[in-house]
């Protein structure tokens, strides 16, 4: 067994059981932080398969970006976790069936024939100069064009969707409006009001 091997073992390894812990561990801050140490050791495993664009793009955009947004979210909102841990066993079954039937499939896909190991032509060493990153791009937008804009329409579809359902309209907040702002004049802003001193009081008196 060469050292790629154990490397990929090891790194698969972790990442099996910081999937298992993310759907098990209770504390949603653990949950998050095992979250991120599956995209890092799936990175790694991306680079020892010479896929260095895409483990640094991982690492950047999930690491980097999605999961400290989680974990800003988790944290602030202050969530009280234990009318939801009340309800764990109650959906437990359901959980198990609906995890059984997705093992079922991805064994279906993997033992098909198009995806048996010994079919499957491995990957030499790429040559001095090689970039995966044009690679990516060429098959992005030649073989996998129509898919990528696919994509790219559910995710503009998912934005706008996100947008108008939070855009609610409430009376009690208050807009500024720039346009009434620039035309109002001294006049409408400022009162000079004239009162009299004390000792002018005083005199009258």
């Amino acid at each position: 067994m060469s050292f790629d091997q154990i490397l990929f073992y090891v790194f698969a390894t972790v990442l099996v059981l910081a999937a298992g812990a993310v759907v098990t561990v209770r504390n949603p801050v653990y949950s998050a932080l095992y979250l991120v140490l599956c995209f890092v050791t799936s990175a790694a495993i991306w680079m020892l398969l010479e896929a260095e664009f895409l483990a640094i793009v991982l690492v950047l955009v999930y690491v980097g970006a999605v999961m400290v947004l989680f974990l800003f979210v988790v944290m602030m909102l202050d969530i009280n976790f234990a009318p939801m841990r009340e309800g764990f066993t109650r959906y437990l079954p359901v959980g198990i069936l609906v995890a059984a039937i997705m093992a079922i499939e991805m064994g279906l896909i993997v033992g098909a024939e198009r995806f048996r190991a010994e079919q499957m032509p491995i990957p030499g060493p790429n040559e001095l100069g090689h970039s995966n990153t044009k690679v990516v791009g060429e098959l992005m937008f030649t073989e996998y064009y129509y898919p990528f804009e696919l994509a790219a329409i559910l995710l503009l579809v998912a934005i706008v969707a996100a947008i108008a359902l939070t855009m609610r309209k409430r009376p009690e907040t208050r807009f500024q409006e720039p346009s009434r702002q620039v035309q109002v004049r001294k006049e409408d802003r400022l009162r000079i009001v004239n009162v009299p001193s004390e000792s002018a009081k005083e005199d009258s008196a």
